[in-house]
């Protein structure tokens, strides 16, 4: 191996080169065009990377960065009137950049795997998990028999694959959805898999078997990767390269640990910065080094509510959801999500919910909501019992507790625009005047860092994490007291996520809002919550402040959740040998 320096208008990178190997893809200064009815615009300018065989490249950047055009472009499955309309992109050699599409069909899945970001929209709803990775396997001639679907269900870390492979895509989490894309793209175990946003709705401790199941590939078979993130901390653990992209360019690329102590351009520094599995991590080193961890945060995020003063606005009382599952013609059988569970929040504070998928964590969310009735229990907002609710208090009820669903395109519908989308709480609860509505979106479309043009455009014409801050706005356009967010966040680059979080601290320090937090993503809770709740199988097994459960898990389970935080084996600067 030796050193070479590439220099660009931005920053000089420092990068390792093989002398004797050829990359097994290369982008040199490729552009994408769109066409739309205002006019050409370019998403992607001058981007360049190289990935070696068995190399495992990251692209970084926030929503609209034109990372993953970037990857859809080597794959040619650009959308609408996406083209590449300058440039190159070299796999083995060869300039697939204006390649036919019968040569693209012929390299898709043998040679380039693809593992897309939104499981709900890429997964047929009418069609079985097995029967979706049995028609990848036929499509590139490889063997298809049952034991070959599960067995690759199996490696992409779902439990029982061969009954899960006669399920449909409605039927599983959201995680597991995730995971069954996963198989699918790993199926025919391509040469270059491009990963986009492959764990993002996964909790922890599947992330790192599917993140370890990737590095396998990579030192067995030779299996490169072009990871695509918004999570640096998981980028600089995994990959051996960094990209960084910014506006369409790329202002900074190199080693992955080079690249993560030593940041040379002003947005790399800003997403080093914002990271939260690296935030995550410089708490836990300070803690150890003695250092106040309120120094390292924000001071929107040091926010801490004195327990004398706290008033218990939900409880959930010994709560269980028993469903019925079809076993057969005729038969059926119980399965317990939710396994006697109780827990309170406290008013002006943040509870987080934590644990892997399928643990029960949305399904209590649900309950709260009213949206599932419970099989027991009961569950206590602000002094009543929800059960017990006539039509008109449960109208006025939603007034005051508010959702943010995982997945922003289920939730939002494809024919409103984005406008119509906020304005419609307002509406439904007979709130204001054409006029002031019209003030209310613009304000909320600023909050959550959404430009005003975005006002008639539609769900499908943004990416996912503008998707998600649209729901956000929407969620917060009626005032409500308690926000349910089920992994509100974690569909956003770092730099919004953020914004967003900090966003979510200033109006619960300023109204007294109350946030019940369902997500697999301990490092952001370890910098919003002020109590955590970790659930596994249904039950509750740990519970305390969100410094006792990190600091002093009582739990195994709760130890491995936290040693599967991405970035925790990463050193940082304000580590000391």
């Amino acid at each position: 191996m030796k050193k070479t320096t590439m220099t660009t208008p931005h920053v000089t990178i420092t990068e390792s080169a093989a002398q004797d190997e050829r990359p097994l893809l290369e982008i040199k200064d490729l552009e994408v065009s769109f066409v739309t009815p205002s006019g050409e615009f370019k998403a992607v300018t001058n981007a360049h990377l190289t990935i070696m065989p068995g190399e495992t490249v990251a692209i970084v950047g926030e929503s609209g960065s034109g990372k993953s055009t970037t990857a859809l472009a080597a794959i040619g499955l650009l959308p609408g009137s996406g083209r590449v309309s300058g440039g190159e992109i070299l796999l083995n050699g060869e300039d697939i950049a204006h390649a036919p599409e019968r040569r693209m069909i012929e390299l898709r899945g043998n040679t380039i795997g693809m593992v897309p970001q939104d499981p709900m929209s890429n997964l047929n709803p009418v069609w079985k998990i097995g029967y979706q990775v049995h028609e990848t396997l036929k499509a590139n001639g490889k063997p298809d028999a049952p034991s070959d679907v599960a067995k690759v269900l199996a490696e992409a870390g779902l439990p029982d694959a061969a009954r899960r492979a006669k399920q449909y895509p409605h039927e599983f989490s959201g995680g597991m959805r995730q995971r069954a894309l996963i198989a699918i793209g790993l199926s025919c175990q391509p040469r270059l898999l491009i990963a986009d946003e492959p764990t993002s709705a996964l909790d922890v401790t599947v992330q790192r078997q599917i993140l370890d199941h990737l590095e396998s590939m990579t030192s067995e078979l030779g299996t490169a990767v072009l990871l695509i993130t918004h999570d640096l901390g998981l980028a600089a653990e995994r990959a051996d390269k960094v990209v960084v992209m910014y506006r369409g360019n790329v202002v900074e690329s190199g080693p992955s640990p080079e690249l993560l102590r030593n940041p040379q351009h002003p947005y790399t520094k800003r997403l080093v910065a914002s990271a939260p599995s690296l935030a995550s991590r410089r708490i836990q080193v300070a803690k150890e080094q003695g250092i106040e961890s309120k120094e390292l945060l924000a001071p929107a995020e040091a926010v801490v509510v004195e327990e004398a003063l706290a008033e218990r606005v939900l409880r959930v009382e010994n709560l269980t959801k028993v469903f019925k599952l079809r076993s057969g013609i005729g038969r059926s059988t119980d399965f317990t999500a939710v396994d006697d569970v109780s827990l309170s929040v406290t008013r002006g504070t943040t509870t987080a919910i934590v644990g892997e998928s399928g643990s029960g964590k949305s399904t209590v969310a649900q309950m709260v909501l009213s949206l599932l009735r419970p099989t027991s229990g009961r569950i206590v907002f602000d002094g009543v019992d929800t059960s017990t609710l006539t039509t008109k208090q449960l109208f006025a009820f939603r007034r005051r507790v508010q959702p943010i669903f995982q997945d922003p395109y289920g939730s939002l519908d494809p024919m409103y625009n984005i406008y119509r989308t906020i304005e419609e709480p307002l509406r439904t609860h007979r709130i204001g005047d054409r006029t002031s509505r019209e003030r209310k979106v613009r304000e909320l479309l600023d909050q959550v860092s959404l430009p005003l043009s975005s006002m008639q455009r539609y769900p499908n014409e943004l990416s996912g994490g503008q998707r998600q801050r649209v729901a956000i706005a929407r969620a917060l356009a009626l005032d409500p007291e308690v926000i349910i967010c089920d992994e509100a966040v974690s569909a956003l680059d770092v730099l919004v996520q953020a914004q967003v979080l900090s966003l979510l601290a200033d109006l619960q320090s300023n109204l007294g809002l109350t946030y019940l937090f369902i997500t697999h993503d301990l490092a952001v809770v370890r910098q919003i919550a002020d109590y955590v709740c970790v659930m596994e199988k249904g039950k509750l097994v740990e519970t305390g402040t969100t410094d006792s459960v990190f600091e002093a898990p009582q739990q195994d389970y709760t130890k491995a959740l936290l040693n599967a935080i991405p970035g925790s084996r990463l050193r940082l600067p304000t580590e000391v040998n």
